[in-house]
């Protein structure tokens, strides 16, 4: 069923890749007009192939993301990134192939931007949508970015066929971003045209989370609380830890709380390949040959450690073996595809209701300077799901306003999105944003993390081609 809903989107995207939109390293494709709505569709979804493919959210993406948060680790090829001491060159390769996919989508989004208006079979209303499809993802990939390596090449539809770019500032990267995001709001439908294609609503969710990095906290609050008014989400019911499939599993299509997602199916070349745990080898649910890239321990990690056993994300999400780290290793299974054997069928979810919630919890807090009844019914609706309660009524395990302070408010919403989040490549960044993340690795794992560990490194594809880019000054601080 899932195949059917996503398979001409995927199928779509992977011809517009290959076919229609080949990419030649460092160069542009000839100019091509898109006359009729099938074919700016079939433009619009090869933005999503280099993002979502094996360089991108598919497998390099999350993998480098998930070694750094506080709460797990990597092992094999993958242990300097938990290191912290900066990449080795492995690992250097791959953040290069992520951005060099993201580039890649990029590249595509600036054609839909600048060739579909020329469109003559197209209506006017159906050009800003596809254009504004195009710039929402153009501003989600640009925010991944800049969160990662900082200030980068600005590459729009106006300087297409320019090589050499300096690297922008930060500021200015998030003036494209948050320009990009605000049309996405204005142009894109109120329902998904199909599954897997973003809203007005997504929109306002990722200008929620941008204003929120902008410490914008007025801004990135009213946003979230238009989403919520809007009646258009809620969060899945559950009742035991198993009923967490209904959000995660690889046989879902859509949830009443998916308000972007990247799409993944079964079907070869389509797969959440090295982030889902498929029935491969001995253990049930890690990959091909016994890989298992990050795992966390139950007795000496304390953000696992005191993690409340009566959390039904907890089971759900870990489960306790040993793959010869000691009997206390967890691995992850939070995307699990136990009939897959080459790609998960599991769905990547950049943007759930839980994220939404959880945002407007803490910018309306932040907002008011104090926690209110509004940010603490937000979060206490994520957590009353999480122990299985209707996250609609008032339950046990509620938090109370009473003696909190806006510190020890943010402090329980952070934990909170940490367990929400988890597997979800959300914390390190979310470390990061919040200035906590040296303090918190020193915490939990007694590691002090050198400052070069804090951005990703300028990938040599840039730097050598980039004649606009000096390897010495324009490289992030050490290396």
């Amino acid at each position: 069923m899932k195949n059917i809903a996503i398979c001409l989107i995927l199928a779509l995207s992977l011809m517009a890749c290959e076919d229609v939109l080949k990419e030649e390293p460092k160069s542009l494709a000839a100019e091509v007009f898109y006359n009729t709505p099938d074919e700016a569709r079939a433009a619009v979804n090869a933005i999503y192939g280099p993002m979502r493919g094996p360089n991108g959210l598919s497998v390099n993406y999350p993998a480098q993301q998930e070694g750094l948060p506080d709460y797990g680790n990597s092992r094999g090829s993958q242990t300097p990134v938990s290191l912290y001491q900066g990449l080795d060159n492995t690992n250097i390769n791959r953040v290069g192939a992520i951005w060099d996919a993201f580039y890649q989508s990029i590249r595509n989004a600036n054609i839909v931007i600048d060739n579909v208006p020329k469109a003559k079979e197209i209506s006017e209303g159906d050009i800003a949508k596809f254009v504004a499809e195009a710039k929402y993802l153009r501003s989600l990939i640009y925010f991944a970015m800049v969160r990662n390596w900082g200030g980068v090449p600005l590459r729009t539809e106006a300087n297409m066929t320019v090589t050499d770019l300096k690297r922008a500032s930060i500021e200015e990267v998030y003036d494209l971003i948050l320009s990009d995001a605000l049309n996405a709001e204005q142009f894109l439908p109120d329902a998904p045209s199909e599954v897997g294609r973003p809203t007005k609503w997504a929109a306002k969710t990722l200008l929620s989370e941008i204003y929120m990095y902008q410490e914008k906290w007025k801004e990135s609050s009213e946003r979230a609380k238009e989403v919520i008014a809007s009646g258009k989400y809620s969060l899945v019911p559950v009742s035991v830890s198993e009923d967490f499939q209904k959000i995660y599993g690889p046989e879902v299509v859509s949830t009443p709380e998916e308000i972007f997602y990247f799409k993944f199916s079964r079907q070869q070349g389509f797969g959440l390949v090295g982030y889902a745990h498929r029935a491969i080898g001995p253990y049930r649910y890690y990959g091909p040959g016994g890989v298992y890239a990050q795992y966390t321990d139950s007795t000496s990690n304390s953000f696992i450690k005191t993690w409340d056993m009566k959390d039904l994300r907890k089971a759900h999400i870990l489960y306790n073996v040993d793959v010869g780290l000691g009997p206390n290793t967890c691995l992850y299974r939070k995307f699990r595809d136990p009939v897959a054997t080459d790609g998960g069928g599991n769905d990547y979810p950049w943007y759930r209701y839980a994220d939404l919630l959880l945002f407007h919890a803490e910018t309306a807090a932040r907002a008011n300077g104090a926690p209110t009844a509004e940010a603490l019914e937000s979060l206490n609706k994520v957590h009353r799901r999480a122990y299985g309660y209707n996250a609609e009524t008032v339950s046990p395990v509620d938090f109370k306003l009473a003696g909190q302070t806006l510190t020890s408010f943010i402090d329980l919403v952070v934990r909170e999105r940490g367990y929400e989040t988890m597997y979800e490549s959300k914390r390190w960044l979310d470390l990061k944003r919040l200035g906590i993340a040296k303090k918190r690795i020193k915490e939990v794992k007694n590691i002090d993390i050198a400052d070069k560990h804090m951005m990703w490194p300028i990938p040599n594809s840039e730097l050598l081609y980039n004649k606009a880019l000096d390897p010495a000054k324009d490289q992030n601080p050490g290396y």
